[in-house]
């Protein structure tokens, strides 16, 4: 009979430290999302990141991605918006400053713009990386009994 635990000993020990550093990811893309990457404004794409944890018994996977939010991608990755109508809708027009000074104006066409990466969730994926991979290391031979 061997002294090594068993498959279900380790899976378990992993996945209780896979949570624990799933929360703790979760919280560094939070921190990211409300001011450290990101300056916040409604809290839209904050709310909108969901976190968990997937096994299938033979793999555990943390995983962190926002839902619902179309602009989350590109404050992630950037890249460039496309030319588009702005047209008031709330209001009878729309106020802005110009080089001529205020304006208004019941539709404007935007070119578009470029949208410099501000990673909040790769970033945070980085900075944790070597904790990331040193915990679930250590859990591993702890619970084979090899520390």
């Amino acid at each position: 009979m061997s002294d090594l635990p068993s498959g279900d000993a380790v899976l378990s020990a992993l996945l209780q430290k896979a949570d624990a550093l799933r929360a703790a990811l979760a919280e560094k893309v939070d921190t990211n999302l409300s001011g450290n990457v990101l300056q916040m404004r409604s809290g839209t794409l904050r709310d909108s990141i969901v976190s968990s944890l997937e096994s299938d018994g033979q793999a555990v996977s943390i995983l962190i991605e926002s839902v619902g939010v179309p602009y989350a991608a590109i404050q992630e990755y950037g890249g460039r918006t496309s030319a588009h109508d702005i047209v008031a809708t709330k209001s009878k027009a729309l106020r802005f400053i110009g080089a001529q000074g205020v304006t208004f104006a019941k539709i404007v066409h935007h070119p578009g713009s470029l949208i410099p990466a501000r990673s909040y969730i790769g970033s945070a994926i980085e900075e944790m990386r070597d904790e990331i991979q040193d915990s679930l290391k250590s859990t591993i031979l702890d619970a084979l009994g090899a520390n």
